[in-house]
């Protein structure tokens, strides 16, 4: 795979696709009987309709940029909600936003260019971003319910390598992701469940900041990193999102703790 083209990417976009689905359906079912005033422990401050207004709002914002093909950054992000007239109505309204998605997806061609805030030029950007977008808020709507949830390990795994290759790009939005500068210094993400070419990454800071490349697997006896989190890809991406604690006994840790506590200080999404 040719990742300066196509960074980080392990999972095809028509798969993307398919999962924002698939993802939505889980969260709509999450609805179900649900109180939507009731808090989100993954987003402080929202309630499950703050989420589910959120998720719907971006899968129709991101569907008005592909039928675009924007070159450029958008001077706005308003787009036509069609919210529902009562609370009933916001399971089918989710649903119907990921149906627009779908529509836009199938008369844009996901490889072409196109602006995009982070590493991959491409619509198909799009598509990722929005997948993960969703398949987060799934798992919050979720754990809001009661539900233990379930991520696909493939998917997963797709998800850190999809955050990590991004982050450096993320000032914008996440402004103390600029203080992620170093040295050289090293960490190490890895995930215990999947191959390591899918799931096993390096990032150093630098000076001007960091990016994440994939461990050299061909050093991997000789490289070591200044800080590592190991888990399962499932685990690994909540924890990136910052849905789990790095103290979990679902991570082993090495190296400079005060490193990754810097890290995880920084690195909100």
């Amino acid at each position: 795979m040719n990742t300066s083209d196509d960074p980080g990417r392990t999972v095809s976009p028509a798969a993307h696709l398919d999962a924002v689905a698939s993802e939505t359906a889980r969260f709509v079912a999450a609805l179900e009987g649900a109180d939507l005033s009731a808090p989100v422990p993954g987003c402080p401050g929202w309630t499950l309709l703050d989420l589910v207004r959120h998720t719907g709002s971006v899968q129709r914002w991101f569907s008005v940029l592909l039928r675009q093909r924007v070159q450029e950054p958008p001077r706005s992000r308003e787009v036509e909600l069609r919210l529902p007239a009562d609370e009933s109505g916001y399971g089918s309204w989710l649903t119907e936003s990921a149906a627009e998605a779908a529509a836009a997806c199938a008369v844009t061609d996901l490889d072409a260019p196109m602006w995009a805030w982070g590493a991959d030029h491409h619509a198909r950007f799009w598509v990722r971003r929005m997948l993960f977008e969703t398949l987060v808020h799934r798992t919050d709507a979720e754990s809001a319910v009661g539900i233990r949830p379930v991520i696909d390990r493939d998917l997963a795994a797709d998800g850190v390598a999809e955050f990590l290759v991004n982050l450096p790009f993320a000032t914008l939005f996440a402004p103390e992701v600029a203080h992620l500068r170093g040295d050289g210094e090293t960490l190490r993400f890895r995930c215990t469940d999947t191959p390591a070419a899918h799931g096993d990454w390096l990032v150093r800071l630098r000076p001007d900041g960091f990016r994440a490349e994939r461990w050299p697997v061909d050093a991997a006896d000789a490289t070591t990193a200044d800080a590592a989190v190991s888990g399962a890809a499932a685990d690994l991406l909540l924890l990136l999102y910052g849905r789990l604690d790095r103290g979990s006994a679902a991570f082993e840790k090495h190296g400079d703790e005060a490193l990754l506590s810097r890290w995880f200080a920084n690195s909100a999404f």
